[in-house]
């Protein structure tokens, strides 16, 4: 159970071919051919044997060892049998090659395949390759160099050409997956595989669709949190949604939720093939995190100035050196250098001023990279400049990009550069764009990172009340809220609004003006009217009874002209928000297909499409993710001290994202939302208008009763949270982990005795390498969940007080099967709590929640020699008995 269940497709010992005869080329497809060239062109490491589905006298003697993978390259029609003949010869995974095959025949494979247990990649693709095999199952030509690249394609055309292309650059790859558009084994899927396999250091993906956004985002996430991934998806422009009821709905589209989504899984996109390569080039180094500011060194002014210049255009950072650091440096370089902005070495550097000055801005805390260009110069060799970048770079802890200009001059320079992995470019723009991914690969990961709850620590919502809105509008058969049903839907989850009251006659509206003060607002309330002003329906600081008559009386007339089939209300009186100063934003949610729905922000107002200021992110939010939020938006710029004005009260904007979060957690009617304006000052946040859209709450996913399977990402499962008594005195907790515990957990496997530390891992290791801690820690609670038991203890600190810490004393976990009803456990408990009842519960507990999940059964490997395991197995009713496979261990199940 240690190895991937996609371990026989991508790592065969055995392999059968179905692809015709070679020796009667007449009769092969055209991908048949090149398959049989491909797969006799290296040796295999495994067992390849050719098969036709005509003759079937070998096949009873095959069926006896079977087969790890089934290769079939066959017409359209023939693919069906020989499907068939690779389940009775009990293969455990195929590859299909075929082309032409239609949506109804890819879905006829898929039953033969799910009937016979078998993991089906294809049809319609071009195959896939693993070099470090010599195993080229694939119509994509020659096979790749190795190397430590994975490519994941969802178009053949572009494998091709990027395989090309890789060949002439020296590009290097684990492996290449090229995926048809029916693959019964999907992008998601290959993800997975690639995120635990040891071959495979970084991973590009090449992008056009997406079936399952939560099956995608939990394998995205779970791989990006392992290694670098990169993304190059096309589309970028679909055409608007001109059916969008609210203005967000209107100015968003998918490409931007799609950009959303890939910031959160800590992936990078890119916009070019190429630039897909020099990403994972820098990616693959695995520097340590870093920020955005880039130091230029440079020869030459004119490269270091458009370096620079790109340097703001993607928003980076130029980085400069300290005062400390110029000072240090400046004796070391030629007179005419300059330390002002670039470090200008003056085209009288030397290799050893390349060194000095990089070594110096290496070592400068203001700085988190470096890019050194050099321009040819008479008298100086590029190639010992070079080599004095690779002295450096075995002692510099961040990113080292170099940019050596010209051609024929430069060539062994560039080689040299290469040796020593130093990513290199030939332009300025290139190198600036290479360090840009990856520090937006690190802000990535810090999004990663996040894992907040649906609920905030603020004061609890009205879900009840919320929710009883929804279902009179709904019963009404209405889907769009009027003002005044939207402002009721924010109170309930604590977000300010104006005071409003509907008026239904002149009268009334004089009435409910003067009691609630002078200036007042009168719009009118419909819920055909999705934009008010475009009717004339917003009349703004009236200041007495009279003009509220009057407004009145003109206003509904004016939209009974305009729209003489909208159903009128009546107009809504409200007080106007008074902050002198205040700035207009916009807070709005949009549902995205397939990803659900997206929160966003930025600039407000009536001229909300033309400003076009949307920054989006994917629910649920924490502070940190607010925070983030707000600052990617233009009108983030405003909310400082601007032009006499106070700074705006940043807290409150976050808050009501926060609010907003969990009314798009707990309320999977929401569609679309837009809470515009709200007007914010240095006293606080109002919001003066409101707008939502609903429909029936989305049905459940795979059958599923989960209440938050509308979103991509689920929410920190708190509601698994148990405080339990501690047999012989003392109390923990049971919670499931997020990636804060990474320092516990690794505290607690430091303290594991040998042995423990075998029967949990096999293995005689003494503490968990990063990428082990990082999948251990930051998981997809849908697919799999980890529970761990944590004790509170009291310590005596530094200066003698008493200190109280946290400390993980037991892991129980499960992960989902391949086949969706069944899961995997683990549990490990630290030495100095056993036999005080943590097993059991953690185990009750793990249970309970795979149980709640729906699946029916599971199931675990313990050593045969581990009797206190078993032991606690059999007192939980669990079944024990030999595992076929590996006489060492036995199978433990139970039905949950």
């Amino acid at each position: 159970m240690d190895k991937h269940y996609l371990t026989p497709l991508f790592s065969p010992q055995s392999i059968v071919v179905f692809a015709g005869q070679a020796d009667d080329p007449d009769r092969l497809t055209s991908r048949a051919r090149v398959l049989h060239q491909a797969l006799r062109a290296q040796k295999y490491t495994g067992t390849l044997q050719f098969l036709d589905i005509h003759t079937t006298g070998t096949l009873a003697d095959l069926a006896q060892t079977g087969a790890d993978l089934a290769i079939i390259a066959l017409p359209p029609q023939e693919v069906a049998a020989a499907l068939e003949i690779a389940g009775r010869l009990t293969c455990r995974s195929a590859l299909v090659i075929t082309s032409g095959i239609n949506a109804d025949g890819a879905a006829e494979l898929k039953r033969i395949a799910r009937r016979e247990g078998i993991f089906l990649l294809g049809p319609n693709g071009l195959g896939l390759q693993r070099p470090h095999l010599q195993l080229n199952a694939s119509a994509a030509g020659p096979m790749a160099k190795p190397g430590s690249l994975a490519l994941v394609s969802q178009s053949g055309a572009l494998t091709a050409s990027i395989l090309d292309w890789a060949s002439k650059n020296g590009v290097g790859f684990s492996s290449v997956v090229s995926l048809g558009p029916n693959t019964s084994v999907d992008i998601a899927q290959v993800l997975d595989f690639l995120a635990n396999d040891r071959q495979t250091q970084s991973i590009v993906i090449y992008l056009e669709g997406i079936s399952s956004a939560r099956r995608f985002m939990s394998a995205l996430r779970s791989a990006a949190n392992a290694k670098p991934v990169v993304v190059l998806k096309a589309g970028r422009r679909p055409a608007g949604n001109e059916a969008a009821q609210t203005h967000s709905g209107a100015i968003v589209g998918s490409d931007d939720v799609f950009d959303a989504a890939l910031r959160r899984a800590g992936a990078v996109r890119v916009r070019s093939f190429v630039e897909l390569f020099s990403a994972a080039k820098c990616l693959a180094s695995r520097y340590r995190p870093v920020g955005n500011r880039l130091a230029i060194v440079t020869n030459g002014g004119g490269p270091g100035v458009l370096a620079a210049d790109w340097v703001n255009e993607i928003h980076l950072q130029l980085g400069k050196l300290s005062p400390e650091s110029s000072s240090a440096l400046k004796p070391l370089l030629p007179e005419l250098a300059s330390l002002c902005d670039l470090i200008d070495l003056s085209e009288e550097a030397t290799p050893a001023h390349y060194k000095a000055a990089i070594e110096a801005a290496g070592n400068d805390r203001q700085i988190d990279g470096v890019l050194a260009i050099f321009s040819p110069k008479e008298g100086v060799d590029a190639s010992e400049v070079a080599r004095a970048l690779a002295d450096v770079k075995r002692s510099m802890g961040k990113p080292l990009l170099s940019c050596w200009m010209g051609d024929a001059s430069v060539v062994i320079g560039r080689e040299i550069l290469n040796e020593a992995a130093i990513p290199t470019f030939r332009t300025p723009e290139a190198a600036v764009g290479a360090f840009g991914n990856i520090a937006s690969f690190y802000q990535n990961q810090q999004l990663l990172q996040q894992t907040p709850p649906p609920l905030s620590t603020l004061a609890k919502p009205d879900i009840e009340g919320a929710r009883l809105i929804i279902e009179h509008v709904l019963a009404e058969r209405r889907k769009v809220l009027t003002e005044m049903e939207s402002k009721t839907l924010l109170s309930a989850f604590h977000i300010p609004v104006t005071q409003t009251i509907l008026a239904r006659s002149a009268t009334e509206a004089m009435m409910i003006a003067t009691q609630l003060g002078f200036p007042v607002a009168l719009k009118i309330d419909s819920p055909d009217i999705s934009h008010k002003s475009d009717v004339e329906g917003v009349a703004l600081n009236i200041l007495n009874a009279t003009g509220v008559r009057d407004t009145f009386t003109e206003m509904m007339q004016t939209v009974s002209r305009l729209k003489p089939n909208a159903r009128i209300n009546g107009v809504t009186v409200q007080t106007m928000a008074r902050a002198k100063r205040g700035r207009e934003v916009c807070v709005g949610l949009v549902t995205d297909d397939p990803f659900g729905p997206v929160i966003a922000f930025g600039a407000g107002g009536t001229m909300i499409e033309l400003i076009d200021d949307r920054a989006m992110e994917l629910p649920p939010l924490n502070q940190f993710l607010a925070r983030h939020l707000i600052s990617r938006s233009r009108v983030a710029e405003t909310l400082g001290a601007w032009r006499g004005a106070s700074p705006a009260d940043m807290n409150a904007l976050e808050q009501i994202l926060l609010r907003v979060s969990e009314m798009v957690c707990e309320l999977p009617q929401l569609r679309e939302m837009d809470i515009n304006p709200i007007i914010v000052d240095e006293s606080g946040a109002v919001a003066v208008d409101a707008r939502i859209v609903i429909d029936n709450a989305p049905q459940a996913i795979n059958g599923r009763a989960n209440p938050y399977n509308h979103l991509s990402i689920l929410p920190y499962p708190a509601r698994y949270e148990q405080v339990w008594p501690l047999r012989g005195g003392g109390e923990y907790i049971v919670r499931p982990i997020h990636p804060d515990d990474a320092q516990m957990l690794q505290e607690m496997m430091s303290h594991l005795s040998q042995e423990s530390r075998y029967f949990r891992f096999i293995s005689s290791i003494v503490e968990l390498p990063p990428s082990m801690l990082a999948r251990f820690t930051l998981i997809d609670y849908d697919r799999e969940m980890a529970l761990v038991a944590v004790f509170k203890e009291r310590r005596p600190g530094a200066n003698g007080e008493a200190l109280e810490t946290e400390r993980i004393v037991g892991v129980s976990r499960y992960v989902t099967n391949p086949d969706q009803s069944s899961c995997e456990f683990a549990l490990v408990v630290a030495d100095d709590f056993s036999g005080k009842g943590l097993g059991s519960r953690l185990m009750l507990s793990i249970m309970d929640v795979a149980r709640e999940k729906g699946l029916s059964e599971i199931e675990g490997l313990v050593l045969a020699q581990n009797p206190g395991m078993l032991k606690l197995m059999k007192g939980l009713g669990y079944t024990i008995k030999p595992f076929a496979e590996d006489p060492d261990f036995k199978l433990v199940t139970h039905t949950l």
